[in-house]
């Protein structure tokens, strides 16, 4: 069997390695496996799940296991708004479009990585009704070719997108569509959409900008099984999204031109410090010249998922209660919890019908498995006492069929005389069915991962019509008290090709448009030929507005709310 059809396949499993493995004698064995390479030290492998255990975070390593990311949008899009302009004034795009400046992506490339794109909608054309779109990067698709050094999907160029467009049947030339709720279809016209009579119709920051898509395909099937994601729910893994990112990277070099990528997804699972093999590979690619990633902050500020145990050094013996109310027709849902060195915890679990699990202990490195006698709920427990990067505590809980009522997780502090934490973190909202929320959460550090990286660009959202914060946007900081989100951009009924969308995704698109317009200036002009993307976020942070009211940075807007004119305008009293 080839490597393109194991990629694709169920019956293999993918996994990231991001140490350096004798490939050639693993090569000679008997295993049924291929792999990737992504860059020297990071590989992705896809292994015969037959010849491997079921999934579990003390078999596999938490690490390496793929993460499931979904959608950062809140609701479906509002129809029958009309287009307007508000939020491209909040964030000053539309001042910088004009003269003197003239700023409208000229030169630049957007790199939509999401759900795919509507490639036949006018808003993606230039005025001779040709295509703005260099190239879509199909993983789903597999009757045509895969890029070039990559091994599945199907990937159409502008030769064959202007062909499609000119003939009567244009998905029988390029099948890919945008499916899922047309998410990346959204995103792609918030940030380099094109200006339709003349911008009266539609407008983006950006909208002389080229345009390069990759549309994710589905998470596996296994993954979502275990990880209880929603049959029909988009669900997209991590193995995928380092694909999709390298191969961006590979464009921006092939062209020699600015590139800004924009993720439009995320997780709230993972130790929220920026230490996942996603995250550290995006800080790698922030720092490339002439590169710049945008991310949502999420919307999970809001879910009541995130609670948070604080003990003093003298705690030792006491227990803290994290109650989970679970309502009906629930499949079941994975709970993360993680500890801080160097203290020692101790984890109880009480069902509503009063049952419980006592003394499950982070020393166990191992999978435990647990049957409640009085219904047909099932929790499988995983615990490291020291998580491979971020060296934290991890207890992994993973409940099927759970009992409605209230779960209570009891946290005791067994050791040490230090000040501890212990965080526990639910799914993102789409990745359950019916309810499932803490009573007494804790709304801060629920940035959605791969967002608490330290380099790319963070962006929370906020009502431009009201200034008012967004209150279901991701709230920093991150759990190593980075400051995240770097700040907050229009994230409610932004107006889109498909209507008026709210969410964080859609503020991390219009934060890429203004980030189009810098490259420009920046780049294509000559003004700061070698920026790159670590740069290009702190001349943001410098021009975004602060209220003298709040205390800055803080957990809402972290710097302030973006203003690219302000940049300019903070430059030229340099």
């Amino acid at each position: 069997m080839d490597c393109r059809t194991r990629i694709v396949s169920n019956d293999y499993a993918d996994l990231m390695v991001d140490f350096d493995l004798e490939v050639n004698n693993l090569e000679n064995t008997a295993g049924d496996f291929c792999f990737y390479q992504i860059e020297d030290n990071l590989r992705i492998f896809y292994v015969n799940r037959e010849e491997l255990p079921d999934l579990s975070v003390s078999d596999y390593r938490y690490l390496y296991l793929p993460g499931c990311y979904g959608l950062m949008q809140v609701g479906d899009a509002i129809q029958g708004v009309g287009f307007n302009t508000v939020a491209l004034e909040a964030v000053g795009s539309l001042r910088v479009q004009r003269e003197p400046l003239g700023l409208t992506g000229l030169g630049c490339v957007f790199v939509c990585i999401d759900s795919g794109i509507d490639y036949t909608s006018p808003v993606f054309r230039r005025a001779d009704g040709s295509s703005r779109i260099l190239a879509i990067w199909d993983q789903e698709e597999q009757s045509g070719t895969p890029p070039e050094g990559f091994l599945y999907g199907s990937e159409y160029g502008r030769e064959q997108i202007n062909g499609a467009l000119g003939s009567d049947n244009p998905y029988e030339i390029v099948p890919t569509r945008d499916i899922a709720g047309r998410h990346g279809t959204a995103l792609a016209s918030i940030a380099a959409g094109s200006s339709l009579e003349e911008g009266t119709a539609f407008l983006s920051a950006a909208p002389d900008a080229d345009i390069v898509v990759v549309k994710l395909k589905q998470a596996k099937p296994y993954l979502k099984e275990y990880y209880l994601v929603p049959e029909d729910t988009p669900c997209y893994q991590e193995t995928d999204v380092l694909m999709a990112l390298k191969y961006a990277v590979g464009y921006a070099e092939a062209l020699r031109r600015p590139v800004c990528i924009c993720l439009g997804i995320g997780t709230s699972f993972g130790d929220h410090a920026g230490n996942s093999i996603l995250e550290r590979y995006i800080n790698r690619i922030n720092t490339l010249r002439n590169i710049t990633v945008v991310l949502p902050a999420g919307n999970e500020g809001n879910a009541g998922h995130h609670y948070r145990a604080l003990f003093r050094a003298d705690d030792v013996g006491a227990e803290q209660s994290a109650e989970i109310r679970v309502g009906d027709g629930k499949r079941g849902f994975l709970a993360e919890i993680w500890g801080s060195v160097p203290s020692l915890f101790r984890i109880s679990l009480r069902s509503p019908g009063g049952e419980e699990i006592k003394d499950i202990s982070f020393r166990l490195d191992t999978t435990r498995v647990y049957d409640f006698v009085y219904s047909d709920t099932r929790v499988t427990v995983d615990a490291l006492l020291v998580e491979q990067i971020s060296g934290q505590q991890l207890v992994v809980m993973r409940f099927e069929n759970p009992t409605p009522g209230i779960w209570t997780i009891g946290i005791e502090l067994e050791e040490e005389n230090v000040p501890a934490v212990c965080d526990i973190w639910l799914p993102i909202q789409q990745f359950l069915t019916g309810d499932a929320y803490f009573l007494e959460p804790t709304p801060y550090i629920t940035l959605t991962m791969p967002a608490t990286g330290a380099s790319a660009i963070c962006v929370s959202a906020y009502n431009s019509d009201t200034g008012g914060f967004f209150q279901e946007s991701g709230r920093g900081f991150t759990r190593a008290d980075v400051i995240k989100p770097d700040f907050a951009a229009p994230g409610v009924n932004v107006p889109s090709v498909i209507g008026a969308v709210s969410g964080t995704g859609a503020a991390a698109a219009l934060t890429a448009g203004a980030v189009l317009q810098f490259m420009q200036w920046a780049v294509v002009e000559g003004r700061r030929p070698l920026v790159n993307g670590v740069e290009i976020k702190n001349y943001l942070i410098r021009g975004a507005r602060r209220e003298d009211n709040l205390t800055w940075p803080n957990r809402e807007f972290g710097y302030g709310k973006l203003d690219i004119y302000e940049t300019f305008e903070r430059l030229r009293r340099v």
